[in-house]
This record gives C-alpha cells, structure tokens and sequence, in this order.
C-alpha cells in the first residue's frame, strides 16, 4: 500500500500530540533537496526542519532530545520521510 507523503500539517499535529510543546515550527524543505538523496521529485514531503521548545525536553541531552522527536515521527518514514533538521529547546524560566 503507497501512502501519500508527509505533510508539514501532520507532523505538525503528531508532535503537538506527543510531546505537547509550548512552541512549534514545521517547515518543508524538500524542494531544496531536488536531486538529494530521498527526495522524490515533488519538490515535498522528504526533507523538513522542525524547531520545537517542549518541557518534555527538560533535563535531556540533545541525542535524547532528538531521539524524542524522532521516535514521535517513526511511522511517517514509511511515508517518504528521509531527513529531518531538528532544533530542539526547553522553556526558559
């Protein structure tokens, strides 16, 4: 079964979900891979950044960070999800 590629919109809407985070920018940037490894020729849908500011965050180190943000976004490999530009923040107080 082919599924439909990852929109900015849903992962946008998975990361809210899981990690609930205080701050959230999905952005699509596969049109800046064209011709990269993973993209697949729409120019959308392989490659994004994500900035995030999330409590869950809080006390981890930046792998662990990144891992959270990931493990929330596993299924959409599946989709045509080949890279990701993490930034990953907590609040500030």
């Amino acid at each position: 079964m082919t599924h439909p590629a990852p929109t900015a919109a849903l992962l946008q809407q998975r990361l809210q979900q899981v990690l609930q985070p205080s701050q959230l920018e999905v952005v699509d940037e596969s049109a800046q891979h064209h011709g990269h490894a993973g993209a697949n020729g729409t120019g959308f849908g392989t490659h994004f950044r994500v900035r995030l500011t999330a409590r869950a965050f809080a006390g981890k180190s930046l792998v662990a960070r990144h891992r959270l943000v990931y493990d929330a976004l596993q299924d959409f490999m599946a989709q045509g999800l080949h890279a990701l530009a993490i930034e990953a923040q907590t609040p500030t107080v």
